[in-house]
């Protein structure tokens, strides 16, 4: 990376575009928590329906589907963390300034590494640059990916399941 000059506009770019994708992982974890409930909902009203010799097999559709939506939502919204990373600065995949890259390091060890950055600031902004680029990283392919894959679910199971009532009730099958 080439040096970098410290400068105040290079300061807010960092700042503003944290905030932005904080803000992107909030509006994701809003989302899967909709589809979550959503899911969890019809599921529940969906199983009084069970009985219905009509309805059994397009409940049956989108209960499944609903479950499916159910765990893409969570996993989504799950933290993902790697208990066992031990952060090398050398490496291309330590954000020092992530929890999950220092958590497992002894104070002693993280003083080190951040007063060895603090005091360096082309090091501050590569953290910096890596921070950002590694929370977009995270937030397109966890968390968007499968919030995404939660509402397609979800949608399909609202398909799927009209067209197996439609076909029921087209064929008279029984349930």
């Amino acid at each position: 990376m080439t040096p970098i000059e410290p400068a105040t506009h290079l300061d807010h770019l960092m700042r503003q575009t944290r905030m932005h994708h904080v803000q992107l992982s909030s509006m994701a974890d809003v989302k899967a928590n909709i589809m979550l409930t959503l899911s969890a909902v019809v599921t529940t009203f969906s199983i009084g329906y069970l009985s219905d010799p009509l309805l059994r097999w397009p409940v049956i559709v989108l209960i499944l589907f609903c479950i499916l939506t159910i765990f893409f939502a969570a996993y989504a919204v799950m933290p993902k963390l790697n208990f066992d990373f031990k952060p090398n600065l050398e490496q291309l995949n330590c954000n020092i300034l992530f929890f999950g890259s220092f958590m497992n390091l002894a104070y002693e060890e993280y003083a080190e590494i951040m007063n060895e950055i603090v005091h360096s600031p082309d090091k501050v902004y590569e953290a910096q640059i890596r921070e950002v680029y590694e929370l977009g990283v995270y937030l397109g392919y966890q968390k968007y990916r499968y919030v995404r894959l939660a509402y397609q679910s979800f949608l399909t199971g609202l398909v799927c399941s009209g067209l197996t009532l439609l076909m029921v009730e087209l064929f008279n099958v029984p349930g």
